[in-house]
């Protein structure tokens, strides 16, 4: 990489230490797993289930698949790619902003993919709930937009290609070629992710990291939202209920959350007796 007017040298980026923990972290955990596939171990099923994203099981509770699905990789050429996309131009963010804010920057666009992926699978725009994806591709598009917004003049090689282009125009390109893909499919690529790394990297820089995992924070309203609805069919159970029990010559009660009152309780609420249950 160089800047414009300056002499063309060829040289590669050093080894940041948030770069090479991150490094380390995924070609562990690809190691592994290509350990475990080559003895044939069903663990490796077991483990993709739980840690892939799946849009399904993540709205039924496994959160946590909006982090772990970032150190999964699908095959030699995935790893590689994701990984020296994150070495040639992590380090460089790095360097420039310091350890915290690119490991900030990788963990924006690793979530705000999850969360796009989600988010349009469930709104059968792009993508299926039940389609599971891995691979670091997030951070690493959002790591890729970051560089482009900040050293858009500097000139990378478009190797294997003998020529040089700002990054800039890198950017938008890749940006362009990635809305095609994933508006026409994409095949067995995860191009929606992409797009919310993209996306999310572009926040941060633009916003900051509050401003940007506050989008992130959508998906806690959504789940907020979805406990909301639970505790409603909860309650309008209890009500059903204590009609038919009323039908039946039966007197039962239940608080405004839903929850069943015991009957001593019950004759102790005048005088502040407590409720009795848990509230979600």
């Amino acid at each position: 990489m160089r800047r414009t007017g300056e002499p063309m040298t060829l040289s590669l980026p050093p080894f940041t230490r948030a770069v090479t923990w991150l490094l380390g972290i995924n070609t562990s955990v690809f190691l592994l797993m290509e350990l475990l596939g080559m003895a044939r171990l069903p663990i490796v099923g077991y483990i993709f289930d739980y840690l892939a994203l799946t849009p399904t099981m993540v709205v039924h509770g496994f959160i946590w698949q909006l982090v772990t699905y970032s150190v999964l990789h699908a095959g030699v050429m995935h790893w590689f790619g994701n990984m020296l996309g994150l070495w040639m131009f992590g380090s460089a963010i790095e360097s420039a902003w310091g350890t915290r804010r690119l490991v900030e920057l990788y963990l924006v666009g690793v979530v705000g993919a999850a969360v796009t992926t989600v988010a349009l699978s469930y709104a059968h725009i792009l993508g299926n709930p039940l389609q599971p994806t891995v691979g670091a591709s997030g951070g690493v598009f959002a790591i890729l937009i970051a560089f482009g917004m900040l050293f858009g003049d500097q000139e990378i090689m478009m190797i294997p290609f003998p020529f040089l282009i700002k990054a800039k125009y890198f950017v938008g390109i890749l940006i362009a070629v990635t809305l095609a893909l994933a508006l026409g499919g994409g095949g067995n690529v995860a191009y929606v992710a992409h797009l919310g790394g993209l996306f999310f990297g572009w926040l941060y820089v633009r916003r900051g990291p509050r401003r940007a995992m506050a989008n992130v924070g959508l998906m806690e309203r959504y789940y907020g939202w979805k406990n909301s609805y639970y505790r409603w069919k909860r309650r309008r159970a209890a009500r059903k209920f204590e009609v038919y029990m009323r039908q039946h010559d039966r007197q039962v009660h239940f608080d405004e959350h839903g929850n069943y009152i015991p009957p001593e309780d019950d004759q102790r609420k005048g005088n502040g007796g407590g409720k009795s249950g848990w509230v979600n």
